[in-house]
Protein backbone atom coordinates (compact mmCIF):
# COMPACT_ATOMS: atom_id res chain seq x y z
CA UNK A 1 0.00 0.00 0.00
CA UNK A 2 1.51 3.30 -1.06
CA UNK A 3 0.73 6.43 0.93
CA UNK A 4 1.12 10.09 0.05
CA UNK A 5 2.27 12.70 2.52
CA UNK A 6 3.58 16.26 2.40
CA UNK A 7 6.48 16.46 -0.04
CA UNK A 8 9.48 18.75 0.31
CA UNK A 9 8.98 22.05 -1.56
CA UNK A 10 10.76 21.89 -4.92
CA UNK A 11 10.42 23.41 -8.37
CA UNK A 12 7.97 20.64 -9.19
CA UNK A 13 5.66 21.51 -6.32
CA UNK A 14 4.23 19.53 -3.44
CA UNK A 15 1.28 17.26 -2.88
CA UNK A 16 -0.55 17.02 0.43
CA UNK A 17 -2.93 14.25 1.41
CA UNK A 18 -4.88 15.33 4.46
CA UNK A 19 -6.33 11.88 5.08
CA UNK A 20 -4.40 9.18 6.86
CA UNK A 21 -3.42 6.91 4.04
CA UNK A 22 -5.01 7.91 0.74
CA UNK A 23 -4.40 5.09 -1.72
CA UNK A 24 -3.78 5.72 -5.42
CA UNK A 25 -5.86 3.78 -7.88
CA UNK A 26 -4.53 1.25 -10.31
CA UNK A 27 -5.00 3.38 -13.43
CA UNK A 28 -1.68 4.17 -15.09
CA UNK A 29 1.66 4.54 -13.38
CA UNK A 30 1.70 6.62 -10.21
CA UNK A 31 4.71 8.89 -10.59
CA UNK A 32 4.26 11.01 -7.46
CA UNK A 33 7.33 10.63 -5.24
CA UNK A 34 7.00 8.63 -2.05
CA UNK A 35 6.21 10.58 1.11
CA UNK A 36 9.08 12.76 2.26
CA UNK A 37 10.97 12.53 -1.04
CA UNK A 38 11.45 15.50 -3.33
CA UNK A 39 10.29 15.27 -6.91
CA UNK A 40 12.97 14.97 -9.54
CA UNK A 41 14.35 17.95 -11.49
CA UNK A 42 12.39 19.38 -14.38
CA UNK A 43 12.29 17.11 -17.40
CA UNK A 44 12.76 13.88 -15.45
CA UNK A 45 10.05 11.25 -14.81
CA UNK A 46 9.83 12.57 -11.25
CA UNK A 47 8.36 15.79 -12.65
CA UNK A 48 5.27 13.89 -13.85
CA UNK A 49 2.78 13.09 -11.09
CA UNK A 50 -0.09 10.82 -12.02
CA UNK A 51 -2.67 11.38 -9.29
CA UNK A 52 -5.63 9.92 -11.17
CA UNK A 53 -7.52 7.69 -8.77
CA UNK A 54 -5.91 9.22 -5.69
CA UNK A 55 -8.17 9.38 -2.65
CA UNK A 56 -7.90 12.12 -0.05
CA UNK A 57 -5.95 14.58 -2.21
CA UNK A 58 -6.58 18.07 -0.85
CA UNK A 59 -3.78 20.43 -1.82
CA UNK A 60 -1.28 21.10 -4.58
CA UNK A 61 1.55 23.43 -3.57
CA UNK A 62 4.08 25.32 -5.70
CA UNK A 63 6.90 27.78 -5.08
CA UNK A 64 6.02 31.43 -4.64
CA UNK A 65 6.01 33.25 -7.98
CA UNK A 66 5.45 30.10 -10.07
CA UNK A 67 2.70 29.87 -12.68
CA UNK A 68 0.24 26.97 -12.90
CA UNK A 69 -1.78 26.37 -16.05
CA UNK A 70 -4.90 24.16 -15.90
CA UNK A 71 -5.78 22.35 -19.14
CA UNK A 72 -8.33 19.80 -20.28
CA UNK A 73 -11.40 19.29 -22.42
CA UNK A 74 -14.17 21.93 -22.54
CA UNK A 75 -16.66 20.96 -19.84
CA UNK A 76 -14.04 18.86 -18.06
CA UNK A 77 -14.07 20.98 -14.90
CA UNK A 78 -11.22 23.49 -15.38
CA UNK A 79 -13.22 26.59 -14.44
CA UNK A 80 -14.89 24.78 -11.54
CA UNK A 81 -11.51 23.69 -10.17
CA UNK A 82 -9.99 27.16 -10.52
CA UNK A 83 -12.94 28.88 -8.84
CA UNK A 84 -12.90 26.41 -5.95
CA UNK A 85 -9.19 25.87 -5.36
CA UNK A 86 -7.00 28.60 -6.85
CA UNK A 87 -5.63 30.95 -4.23
CA UNK A 88 -6.24 34.50 -5.42
CA UNK A 89 -9.09 33.37 -7.66
CA UNK A 90 -7.05 32.41 -10.72
CA UNK A 91 -7.23 33.83 -14.24
CA UNK A 92 -10.02 32.31 -16.28
CA UNK A 93 -11.23 33.43 -19.71
CA UNK A 94 -14.69 32.31 -18.63
CA UNK A 95 -14.76 35.15 -16.09
CA UNK A 96 -14.08 37.71 -18.84
CA UNK A 97 -16.79 36.15 -20.99
CA UNK A 98 -19.34 36.29 -18.20
CA UNK A 99 -18.53 39.96 -17.48
CA UNK A 100 -19.11 40.87 -21.11
CA UNK A 101 -22.27 38.77 -21.34
CA UNK A 102 -23.77 40.81 -18.50
CA UNK A 103 -23.08 44.00 -20.46
CA UNK A 104 -24.21 42.85 -23.91
CA UNK A 105 -27.82 42.48 -25.14
CA UNK A 106 -29.02 38.90 -24.61
CA UNK A 107 -29.87 38.55 -28.30
CA UNK A 108 -26.34 39.47 -29.42
CA UNK A 109 -24.38 36.34 -30.43
CA UNK A 110 -21.20 35.73 -28.47
CA UNK A 111 -19.21 35.46 -31.71
CA UNK A 112 -19.76 39.19 -32.29
CA UNK A 113 -17.91 40.31 -29.17
CA UNK A 114 -15.63 37.29 -28.66
CA UNK A 115 -12.54 39.23 -29.89
CA UNK A 116 -13.14 41.86 -27.20
CA UNK A 117 -13.47 39.15 -24.55
CA UNK A 118 -10.15 37.64 -25.59
CA UNK A 119 -8.42 41.02 -25.51
CA UNK A 120 -9.80 41.66 -22.01
CA UNK A 121 -8.69 38.21 -20.82
CA UNK A 122 -5.15 38.45 -22.16
CA UNK A 123 -4.75 42.01 -20.96
CA UNK A 124 -5.65 40.90 -17.44
CA UNK A 125 -3.27 37.95 -17.75
CA UNK A 126 -0.45 40.18 -18.93
CA UNK A 127 -0.92 42.55 -16.00
CA UNK A 128 -0.59 39.66 -13.53
CA UNK A 129 2.47 38.28 -15.30
CA UNK A 130 4.17 41.69 -15.23
CA UNK A 131 3.50 42.01 -11.50
CA UNK A 132 5.50 38.86 -10.71
CA UNK A 133 2.65 37.43 -8.63
CA UNK A 134 1.98 33.68 -8.75
CA UNK A 135 -0.97 32.69 -10.91
CA UNK A 136 -3.30 29.82 -11.76
CA UNK A 137 -4.37 30.20 -15.40
CA UNK A 138 -7.11 28.52 -17.44
CA UNK A 139 -5.89 27.09 -20.75
CA UNK A 140 -8.06 25.33 -23.31
CA UNK A 141 -5.10 23.21 -24.41
CA UNK A 142 -5.33 23.96 -28.14
CA UNK A 143 -3.17 27.09 -28.08
CA UNK A 144 0.42 26.08 -27.40
CA UNK A 145 1.52 29.69 -27.83
CA UNK A 146 -0.24 30.54 -24.56
CA UNK A 147 1.88 28.02 -22.65
CA UNK A 148 4.97 29.32 -24.46
CA UNK A 149 4.12 32.85 -23.32
CA UNK A 150 3.58 31.71 -19.74
CA UNK A 151 6.81 29.69 -19.74
CA UNK A 152 8.74 32.70 -21.03
CA UNK A 153 7.23 34.94 -18.36
CA UNK A 154 8.14 32.42 -15.66
CA UNK A 155 11.73 32.08 -16.90
CA UNK A 156 12.26 35.85 -17.00
CA UNK A 157 11.58 36.05 -13.28
CA UNK A 158 13.48 32.90 -12.41
CA UNK A 159 10.37 30.85 -11.68
CA UNK A 160 8.73 27.78 -13.23
CA UNK A 161 5.61 26.90 -15.20
CA UNK A 162 3.58 23.85 -14.12
CA UNK A 163 0.75 22.06 -15.91
CA UNK A 164 -2.26 20.56 -14.15
CA UNK A 165 -4.02 18.37 -16.73
CA UNK A 166 -7.57 17.15 -16.21
CA UNK A 167 -8.07 13.75 -17.83
CA UNK A 168 -11.81 13.42 -18.48
CA UNK A 169 -13.64 11.30 -21.02
CA UNK A 170 -15.44 12.98 -23.95
CA UNK A 171 -18.72 11.85 -22.37
CA UNK A 172 -17.86 13.53 -19.06
CA UNK A 173 -16.86 16.71 -20.89
CA UNK A 174 -20.06 16.78 -22.96
CA UNK A 175 -22.08 16.29 -19.78
CA UNK A 176 -20.21 19.20 -18.22
CA UNK A 177 -21.00 21.40 -21.21
CA UNK A 178 -24.67 20.47 -20.95
CA UNK A 179 -24.69 21.23 -17.22
CA UNK A 180 -23.33 24.73 -17.76
CA UNK A 181 -25.68 25.31 -20.70
CA UNK A 182 -22.89 26.08 -23.14
CA UNK A 183 -21.39 23.66 -25.65
CA UNK A 184 -18.76 23.80 -28.36
CA UNK A 185 -19.01 22.77 -31.99
CA UNK A 186 -18.05 19.29 -33.10
CA UNK A 187 -15.09 20.75 -34.99
CA UNK A 188 -13.80 22.71 -31.98
CA UNK A 189 -14.33 19.74 -29.66
CA UNK A 190 -12.33 17.51 -31.99
CA UNK A 191 -9.47 20.03 -31.94
CA UNK A 192 -9.55 20.09 -28.15
CA UNK A 193 -9.57 16.29 -27.96
CA UNK A 194 -6.52 16.10 -30.22
CA UNK A 195 -4.59 18.72 -28.24
CA UNK A 196 -5.38 17.17 -24.86
CA UNK A 197 -4.57 13.68 -26.15
CA UNK A 198 -1.10 14.90 -27.18
CA UNK A 199 -0.50 16.41 -23.75
CA UNK A 200 -1.60 13.16 -22.10
CA UNK A 201 0.70 11.06 -24.29
CA UNK A 202 3.67 13.22 -23.36
CA UNK A 203 2.84 13.10 -19.67
CA UNK A 204 2.24 9.33 -19.61
CA UNK A 205 5.61 8.89 -21.33
CA UNK A 206 7.19 10.79 -18.41
CA UNK A 207 7.81 14.02 -20.34
CA UNK A 208 6.31 17.34 -19.21
CA UNK A 209 5.19 19.40 -22.24
CA UNK A 210 7.67 21.93 -23.64
CA UNK A 211 8.27 24.78 -21.23
CA UNK A 212 6.69 23.04 -18.23
CA UNK A 213 8.78 22.08 -15.20
CA UNK A 214 6.14 19.56 -14.12
CA UNK A 215 2.78 18.10 -15.03
CA UNK A 216 0.16 16.75 -12.61
CA UNK A 217 -2.53 14.42 -13.96
CA UNK A 218 -5.95 14.45 -12.30
CA UNK A 219 -9.13 12.61 -13.20
CA UNK A 220 -12.53 14.11 -12.40
CA UNK A 221 -12.93 12.48 -8.93
CA UNK A 222 -9.43 13.52 -7.83
CA UNK A 223 -9.97 17.07 -9.08
CA UNK A 224 -13.31 17.27 -7.26
CA UNK A 225 -11.57 16.56 -3.93
CA UNK A 226 -8.89 19.21 -4.44
CA UNK A 227 -9.56 22.27 -2.29
CA UNK A 228 -6.40 24.34 -2.71
CA UNK A 229 -3.79 25.18 -5.33
CA UNK A 230 -1.38 27.37 -3.43
CA UNK A 231 2.06 28.98 -3.47
CA UNK A 232 4.87 29.61 -1.03
CA UNK A 233 5.41 28.22 2.46
CA UNK A 234 2.49 26.20 3.70
CA UNK A 235 1.16 25.66 0.17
Amino acid sequence: MRRFGVLAATSTGTVENTLAGGVPGQRGVVRAPAAGMAAGPAGTPGAVRDLRGTEGLRRLGFADGDIVVVSGLPGGGKSTLIKRAAEGGGIDSQDARERWERLMPAALPYAVYRPAVRVAHYWGLWRVLRSGAPAVVHDCGTQSWVRALLASAARRRGRALHLVLLDTTPEEARAGQAARGRGVSAYAFARHRGAVARLLREAEAGRPPAGCASVTLLDRPAASRLTSIGFGQGA
